[in-house]
This record gives C-alpha cells, structure tokens and sequence, in this order.
C-alpha cells in the first residue's frame, strides 16, 4: 500500500507538470497561473474614495486580469456622460440610478464568479468513488481526474466564461443608459406640458379679453351671436387643453418620482447636449462584439467535444493505481458534417457583427440627421413665431384704429398661439433626440460609475 501511494503521488505530480505545460499553448493565458497580479483584487474608487462601481462591489481574483485583457469591459470603463455636471439633468440622472434595482448587476456579478471559477478548469478535480462488486463488497476510492490534452475545450470554456462576463457588462450598461434615457423623457415631457400649459393660460386670458369686448358687442347690437358663440368654444378647446396639459405634467412627474430616489418635482432647467454620432461606439455593437467572442468560445468547445481527449487518472484507497485514458466523442458518419457546422457558426458570429455595425450605422446617421433637421425647424418655427406677433400687433392697432373686427384680431392670435406652441413642440423633440442618441451611444452615464 506504500509502495502504491508512492506510485500515486508521483503519478499525480507528474500529471500536474504535464498540464502546467500543455494546459496554455496555443495562444495567452487567460489568467496566469504564475503571476501574483491574478489574485489582486480590483476596487475602483469615486471622488470621496469609495467603492462606487459593480465591479468592485463582489470583488473576485480574477478581475483584474479580466479587466485588463478584456477590450470591451475596457471600453465601458473608458465612457463618460455627456450630461453637464450640476444641470438638471445630472440630478434626474443621479436620483433614477440611485433607485435603480440593478437586475442586470446581479447577472453580471454571477458571470464573474463564473469566470473565476473557470480559470480554474486547468487543474486536477477530485472526488470520490463508491462501487459494489459482484461479491457484495463496497469500494471507497479518491479519485484524482486531469485534463492532458482535450483539444482545447478547457480554454473554450474559460474564453466562453470570459465572453459571457463581457456580455453581462454591456447588458448593464444597455440597462442603466435606458433608465437614465427613460428618466429624462419623463423629465421632458412634464417640462413640455408646463411650458405648452402656460401658453394656454396666456392664450386663454387674451380670449377671455375678446369674449367681454364681443358680448359687449352683442348687447348693443353691433355684432352676431355666432360670433360669440365662436369664440366661447375656442375658450371650451383652450381650457380642455389646458386641462390636458396638466395632466401629462402630473403623470410623468409621478412616474418620474415612483423611479427616482427622491422627489423631482421642483427640478427645473433644459440643456443642450454637446453630442454627435462619433461619441463612443454603439452599445449595440459592443454587445456583437462580445456575443462574437462568446459564439466563437462555444464553437470550439462544441469541436473539442467531437474528438477524443486525454485524461490522467489516480486512485488512492482500496485498489490505488493511477493510468491514461484517451476517450471522448464516439466518430460516425455525421462527425465531418458537424464539425463545418461548427466552423460555419463562427463565420456566422462575425457577420452578425458587421450586420450590427451597418445597423448602428444607420441609426446614428438618422439620428444625427433628425437632431440637425429638428433644430434648423426649431429656428424657423421661431422666426415664424415672431412674424405672426408682428402680424398680431398690425392687427391690434388697426382694430383700435377701427379697420378690423374684433374675429379677425381673434383669427390672427389663434394662428399666433398654433406657431407659439409648434416651436416649444420642435424645441422638446430637438431634445429628446438628444438623449436618444446619447443613449444609443452608452454615453450616459460614466462607465466606471456604472
């Protein structure tokens, strides 16, 4: 039995060599078993030197590496927020994160723990083994497994771990870009409705103004009834639309509330974002590119399981002995069709990215042609604003001078009020695109705040 252990132990200390050698080739470690630097932990620190990133929150030894070798998580960390610091919608910004559940944090940090564990995979697993002979007698055994040559399935999966922790991030970044992006429509559309709100108030008065002098008209037998008729149901339409636009303010102040940490109610101010489609990379891109690496990672495990391997095995207990086994996938008929299968899908990842990059591409120029459309109409609209006020004051003077009626000054400030309120409608869309394509962009929120 001694001389058995012997014979085991060596067995065992040669297996672990062997791998030590064979284990990496064919291309850089994913994480290096010799170097110290993969047991360093990462703790990325905000500006009052606290831990403020996912990244760090569970943090595991492997993430330093992983940071490190990785160009999307890279990528990520290197983004900043194109939202001015201390404006209005920095404190939107900051409050909707601040209650955000972060669904997508806790995948992202089993992805890293998966990691962890798979950079790991290159070394000898141990368990036990119970077995009952023909003679009734139980056979307790530990046995001790390790990979010598597998065809590269165990660095297909620690490259497949990896993948998978670069997806996750993106998912993260995808889910809070969206939040912040939800958080400032809900900002804009309440800051719309007070603005076109006022405008119906201001709107309202002066027609009230031109109700009195009518029915005053109408009594003295100047003017028509229909004519005031006309006007009291222009006051009906301007006071449901007055209505209206509370109602929006409300419910996309309350929504706003029930998704950030803190009341919102009195944040005020509009900002111009200072973006353009060559901001940062496309989220959308950045996941192909990661689910590439990942498809690429499960191909070639799917290849390594359709050869054999070679495993080294020990035993210690009852019947110790140690030997190679070279098993694996059985061949048939359909091996060589499965295995282009299998090389056909990594073509397929690839151009699944460059499908992405077109679309992206796409996006990013309708959305920059929609900013700059949006704001050239903007201007106009003001221009047009300011004709149909010069248009209006003509109008007042010569109804005061005799030469109008009182419905043809009420006709020109209603077109007045349509021009008022399509300019502040052009306004909040210029904006809204904004943030559509600072979303787009992942450019948000800082990455490494995220």
């Amino acid at each position: 039995m001694g001389q058995g252990g012997i014979k085991v132990a060596a067995m065992f200390a040669a297996v672990s060599l062997t791998a030590g050698c064979l284990g990496e080739t064919g291309g850089v470690p994913f994480v290096s078993k010799l170097s110290g630097g993969a047991d360093a932990q990462v703790q990325p620190a905000g500006a009052n030197g606290t831990k403020v990133a996912a990244l760090a929150q569970t943090p595991t030894a492997n993430d330093e590496t992983l940071n490190a070798e990785s160009v999307v998580i890279t990528g990520l960390l290197a983004r900043r927020s194109v939202l001015p610091a201390g404006s209005a919608y920095d404190r939107v910004s900051t409050a909707v994160l601040a209650a955000n559940a972060r669904a997508a944090e806790t995948e992202l940090r089993a992805a890293r723990l998966r990691a962890q564990a798979a950079s790991k995979n290159w070394l000898p697993t141990i368990g036990p083994r119970i077995s009952l002979n023909s003679l009734g007698d139980i056979i307790t055994q530990i046995v001790v497994d390790q990979v010598i040559f597998d065809n590269g399935r165990k660095k297909g999966e620690r490259a497949f771990a990896k993948a998978d922790v670069e997806v996750a991030a993106v998912t993260l970044a995808e889910d809070t870009n969206d939040r912040v992006a939800t958080g400032l429509g809900l900002y804009l559309s309440a800051a719309e409705a007070r603005e076109v709100g006022a405008l119906h108030r201001t709107t309202l008065r002066e027609m009230e103004h031109f109700e009195y002098i009518m029915s005053e008209r109408v009594r003295g037998g100047v003017s028509d009834m229909s004519d005031l008729h006309v006007i009291r149901q222009k006051l009906s339409e301007i006071r449901a639309s007055i209505a209206a636009s509370e109602e929006t303010s409300a419910t996309a102040i309350a929504e706003l509330n029930a998704m950030a940490a803190q009341p919102l109610d009195d944040v005020r101010g509009l900002e111009t974002l200072a973006i353009s489609a060559q901001a940062a990379q496309p989220l959308t891109v950045t996941r192909a590119d990661a689910e590439k690496e990942r498809s690429i990672a499960q191909a070639q495990i799917d290849r390594a399981s359709q050869l054999p391997g070679i495993n080294a095995q020990a035993t210690v207990g009852e019947n110790s002995g140690a030997g190679l086994t070279v098993g694996g996938a059985n061949f048939g008929l359909g091996t060589a069709a499965r295995l282009k299968s299998i090389e056909a899908a990594k073509e397929a990842a690839g151009r699944q990215v460059a499908q992405a990059n077109e679309d992206a591409n796409r996006t990013l120029r309708r959305l920059e042609g929609d900013v700059t459309a949006t704001g050239r109409q903007a201007g106009e609209a003001r221009g047009l604003t300011a004709q149909a006020k010069a248009n209006l004051d003509l109008f007042q003077e010569q109804y005061e001078a005799g030469r109008r009626q009182v419905m043809d000054v009420v006709g020109v400030y209603e077109t007045f009020a349509q021009r008022q309120n399509a300019e502040v409608a052009l306004k909040y869309e210029a904006l809204r695109l904004q943030v559509e394509l600072a979303r787009v962009q992942g450019v948000l929120a800082d990455g490494d705040q995220i």
